[in-house]
């Protein structure tokens, strides 16, 4: 390796692309290319960046095998930052393989750790939590231990422990501390800033509700009330969670049951509000006793649902009653707020990635991207196949809550 290159490549780890591209900007070798296509992804030009990479691991020979796992971590990394989840798993972990039987144990740490995120964006926290077992942040230069706290914050956020949160967001500050990039001590802080930030809205006995931040979400649940979560599609009293999730008609009625507890709802307003009738006659009041009659079933471990004279009331084996619901309420549909949440990092995102990572129908997805659109909370950037989406962000707020991920405590 030549002096330039190696200053380059010092310069990019220090998160100084433009210091590496004065060295090596009009060098075409293979070296340079790689290290291009990376000072190029660090100033955003993600397009260019795969291009170069590519043309980086096809210049490298045969024998150069560590090189070319490089660029094979790069270009990943590259897809991650694009938000292509369906990126080549099965080249990166051959790559991680190689670099970690040739003596690169950090590269082959950096590819784990893009697993490690791309399960994180998905929702897959059991494999994330796997794969993390096997690591050793202790023997990690700076800004890996950074991503490794990053990763161990994210999953303990999504499963809303708050506790093991701060402290690896604590260390996760102090290991980027140490590694003296600005990008790096950016990502931590808007990391610890979800934490304090309203994540949902607390409904409860017909008032207009008040703003939760994640600790409070956690006290909520662990104070044994019933809770209706709107953020998530479930209720749940303690350790006890019934998933709604694809059963928006039962849903819909016991966020309805939940936000008049203790009181009724009438047979009129139930099937207006659910079915969308202007009255409900004979053929919905039969409809509405199906539904109730499921959501009954369902919900036996915590409530029963009792009819009155007027219509039907919720009966909780845990008081009080309380609606969790998005802190924005946004267009109508089970998989809008997932998207908006993922949106919210600031990427643009492809609505088939979106899909992938909802795990929902492309339609559905972009159904809800069009209502998001319709209410300003979603713009899209460029035509055809090569369309993303972007968020229009609300100030103060985050979306932990409706990330993909598995129900605290299911």
């Amino acid at each position: 390796m030549d002096s330039l290159i190696a200053a380059a490549a010092r310069a990019l780890a220090a998160g100084d692309p433009f210091g590496a591209l004065n060295r090596i900007a009009l060098r075409s070798d293979a070296p340079a290319l790689a290290l291009r296509g990376i000072a190029m992804a660090q100033l955003g030009d993600l397009e260019r960046a795969r291009a170069l990479v590519r043309s980086a691991a096809r210049a490298f020979g045969a024998r150069e095998a560590v090189a070319r796992a490089r660029c094979v971590v790069a270009e990943a990394e590259i897809a991650l930052a694009q938000r292509n989840l369906g990126w080549p798993a099965r080249r990166l972990d051959a790559a991680r393989a190689t670099l970690q039987a040739r003596g690169d144990p950090v590269n082959a740490a950096h590819a784990r750790y893009l697993e490690i995120r791309h399960c994180l964006l998905v929702g897959r926290l059991g494999e994330a939590e796997r794969l993390l077992e096997g690591q050793q942040p202790a023997l990690l230069p700076p800004m890996l231990r950074t991503v490794h706290e990053l990763a161990v914050a994210g999953m303990a956020m999504r499963r809303l422990d708050t506790g093991a949160a701060c402290t690896a967001l604590a260390q996760a500050a102090q290991a980027a501390g140490s590694a003296g990039i600005a990008a790096l001590e950016v990502e931590v802080e808007r990391a610890a800033a979800a934490l304090d930030a309203p994540a949902a809205r607390l409904v409860q006995k017909a008032q207009a509700g008040r703003l939760l931040a994640l600790g409070e979400v956690e006290a909520l649940f662990a104070s044994g009330t019933l809770v209706v979560d709107a953020c998530r599609h479930a209720v749940r009293a303690g350790d006890v969670v019934v998933p709604l999730t694809g059963r928006p008609v039962l849903f819909a009625l016991a966020r309805l049951l939940a936000e008049a507890w203790p009181a009724d709802v009438s047979r009129d307003a139930l099937a207006a509000r659910v079915f969308r009738a202007r009255e409900a006659d004979e053929s919905y009041r039969a409809r509405l006793r199906v539904e109730l009659g499921r959501l009954r079933r369902l919900l036996r471990p915590l409530a029963g649902v009792r009819a009155t004279a007027q219509g039907f009331v919720l009966v909780p084996r845990h008081q009080p009653v309380a609606v969790l619901a998005r802190p924005v309420e946004t267009a109508q549909g089970a998989v809008d707020g997932a998207v908006l949440a993922l949106l919210s990092d600031g990427e643009a995102w492809a609505s088939s990635a979106l899909a992938l990572a909802v795990g929902a129908s492309q339609r559905s997805v972009q159904r809800a991207l069009d209502a998001l659109a319709a209410g300003g909370l979603a713009q899209p950037v460029g035509r055809g196949r090569a369309r993303r989406w972007l968020s229009q962000p609300v100030p103060g707020f985050t979306t932990t809550l409706l990330l993909p991920a598995a129900l605290p405590g299911g």
